[in-house]
Order: structure tokens, then sequence, then C-alpha cells
């Protein structure tokens, strides 16, 4: 059985636990790392959540999430880089040196996804120093073009890294992350550019199942559940260099409903089972 010792949980997995009830269940499965939302660690309290986590001696991995760069009022891009600042000073709090980012859709009635894209340079531009100055990275995480519009409008590997590279790797990488990238052939190449660049903060894990539910943002399938070749994107990662946690982030309305330390449990064994030790 391939060990647990890179396995780390995201706390979506299992938002029906609370921050006690994931760091027990963590301790109790041999868990040693936690990716964590900040509504949830906002809603515990965040030097409680660090306090708690510390500990109970777990990792924090990464923290999700900053980002939503896009918007043209003035005013929205000065509030959303003022929350970006926050989410970097948490980041440093709870010990964790990555924030994962969302970029942002269009806004709305804008079809313009080249000026949507020079927004958020603009934004790292301005984040980048303050994120190194907290010890901070910054992932940028290129999302499915099927949430193009209204989340992300970094679709691809390669559209993140051309937006990453116009700043130190140790300020702005990327996040790879399998459900989002699955399906782009061009996506393995890019793998190897991110890690020859030393650009690879965080990689991720997930399984494309369909149908998709309505909505599909829900739609994150356990691993060995769908059609993503887990240990195939795990040796593209390894390949370029990639020694780091594996997190698995699933957002699942069944996963949800079930017990969380049942899921916990369940998804510590696909991870065994679909991974190479």
């Amino acid at each position: 059985m391939t060990s647990l010792d890179r396995f780390s949980i995201n706390q979506m997995t299992v938002k029906q636990l609370s921050l006690p009830e994931l760091a027990d269940a963590c301790l109790d499965l041999g868990v040693p790392g936690v990716g964590l939302w900040r509504e949830p660690v906002r809603a515990y309290g965040l030097d409680a959540t660090a306090k708690l986590l510390r500990e109970a001696g777990l990792t924090v991995t990464t923290l999700c999430r900053g980002g939503f760069f896009t918007a043209i009022d003035p005013d929205e891009r000065a509030a959303a880089l003022a929350d970006n600042r926050r989410a970097i000073e948490e980041a440093a709090t709870l010990g964790t040196d990555t924030l994962v980012l969302v970029s942002g859709g269009l806004p709305a009635g804008s079809k313009d996804l080249h000026g949507a894209r020079e927004r958020i340079a603009d934004a790292l531009a301005e984040l980048g120093p303050y994120a190194e100055q907290h010890g901070v990275r910054l992932a940028i995480e290129p999302l499915h073009p099927m949430f193009a519009s209204d989340r992300c409008v970094v679709s691809t590997l390669a559209q993140a890294l051309d937006l990453a590279e116009r700043f130190p790797a140790h300020q702005v990488g990327v996040t790879v992350d399998t459900y989002h990238i699955w399906w782009d052939d061009q996506a393995p190449a890019q793998i190897a550019r991110a890690g020859a660049g030393g650009r690879i903060h965080t990689f991720q894990l997930a399984d494309w199942t369909t149908p998709l539910p309505e909505g599909v943002l829900n739609g994150r399938g356990q691993i060995g559940d769908g059609a993503i070749d887990m240990r195939e994107w795990q040796g593209y990662v390894e390949a370029a260099g990639y020694t780091g946690p594996i997190e698995v982030e699933l957002f699942n309305d069944g996963l949800w409903a079930r017990d969380g330390r049942e899921v916990l449990a369940e998804t510590a064994k696909r991870f065994a089972a679909h991974t190479v030790d």
C-alpha cells in the first residue's frame, strides 16, 4: 500500500467536519496534511485554527482562495486587492507558504478575455512582492474552460505560466489540478515547463466523472471513479521535479451527504490505491 506521507486532505472534501473533527480524524488515520479554505477558517477563528493544527502536528499545505482579479470598476479592484492582502496574511499565520488563486471570470457585460487576463497580471504585480514579504507564494490555478466566463479566465497551464513567468518563481507559480487539465494534450509539456522554472507550487487530485451535476461546480469525482489516470499525472509532476504534498480536493454533494470520517478514510484508501509511493 502507498504511504500517506505525502497525502493532504483539502478541507472542502470533508466540509461536513468541523476543524476539530477534521484534526482528530487526520490524527486517527495518519493523514499528515490539510489544505484549508478561508471561510471555515474565519468562522472558527484564524488564530484558533493555527493553534489547533499546530498542536495536532498537522501541516497546512495550502490556503484557498485568493484571486478574483478581473473586475473593471476601480473600487471593486481595490477591494479585491485588499482581500488578497488579507488572504496572504492569513496564509502566513496558518503556516502555509502557498495561497491558491482562482483568477476570476469575465465582468458582467464584458467579452474581453485578453483584457481580463491583463488585469490579473496587474494584480499579481502588486501582490507578488507583498506575498514574498510574508513568506507566501501565489499559485495560479487554471480551471477547466467550462468555468472561463464566470469563475476563471485562465483555462490552461500554458495561460497560467504565461502570467506567472512575468514574476519571480518564489512569488508566483501554478497549481496543477488533475480535474482541470487532464483533457489538455499540451499539459504534460507545460508541467515540464513549470517544473523547469520551479513554479509547481501545489499538486491536487480529483477525478472526472459524468454526467456532470446541474451547476457543474460540485462534479469533482472521488479518485478512481472516473476517467483520469492519477499515476500518469503524478508521474508528470514528479518528472518535473515536484516532491511536495499531494492534495485531494473534491467538491461533491454525494460525499458531503455522508459521514465525514468515512469519506476521509475512503479518500485515504483511494489515494493509496491510485498513486505511486
